[in-house]
């Protein structure tokens, strides 16, 4: 797969210079080209490229994996039962099954997880977290996600960021806050 990185260099805008465009018809925005959606777009790219930058080492120094290892264990992490079919993995991360293949083996041969085939379809591989990957992913998780809140807030700026996290991750809009510090949902 090729290696991906994301224009991390936006200009920062000033949201107090927004102006209005002199055209209905014409896209809003600085200079009427892009659309408050494609700019957003960009800006979620650039910060996606510098979390990616910032993580391949430190998931390398922390869990011995790639990153793209490191995208199937949270992914894995990320489901009730802890395991998901080969196929399903694929489709989620965009990778072609047989890097993913090399991938599993990789995170098998590592005691990381396991396969196993899947009820009533013996063509069908599910894959699923160890006990040893449950572990290393808790251990090492609050110093990954203070580091991805740290490379966002870089990419975006605090602003851009609080209204990045506000929008699609509700409850988390605070600068100040801390990664493993779960947002008060006792509030509407």
């Amino acid at each position: 797969m090729a290696d991906f990185t994301a224009p991390t260099d936006l200009p920062e805008r000033d949201p107090s210079d927004e102006s209005e465009p002199s055209d209905e018809s014409e896209p809003s925005g600085e200079n009427g080209l892009l659309p408050a959606e494609l700019r957003a777009w960009m800006h979620l790219l650039a910060a996606a490229g510098t979390v990616e930058q910032q993580l391949r080492a430190r998931v390398k120094d922390a869990l011995g994996v790639s990153h793209d290892e490191f995208l199937v264990l949270c992914l894995l992490a990320d489901q009730p039962g802890g395991g998901l079919r080969m196929t399903r993995i694929a489709e989620l991360l965009g990778r072609p099954k047989t890097r993913l293949t090399y991938q599993v083996a990789c995170l098998q041969h590592a005691g990381l997880v396991t396969k196993g085939s899947v009820c009533g379809d013996r063509r069908g591989i599910e894959v699923t977290l160890t006990e040893k990957a449950r572990r290393l992913l808790k251990d090492t998780s609050p110093p990954l996600a203070h580091a991805i809140t740290d490379a966002v807030t870089r990419a975006l700026g605090p602003e851009r960021r609080a209204a990045l996290c506000g929008g699609l991750l509700p409850g988390t809009a605070d600068p100040d806050r801390q990664p493993d510090e779960s947002p008060d949902r006792s509030t509407p």
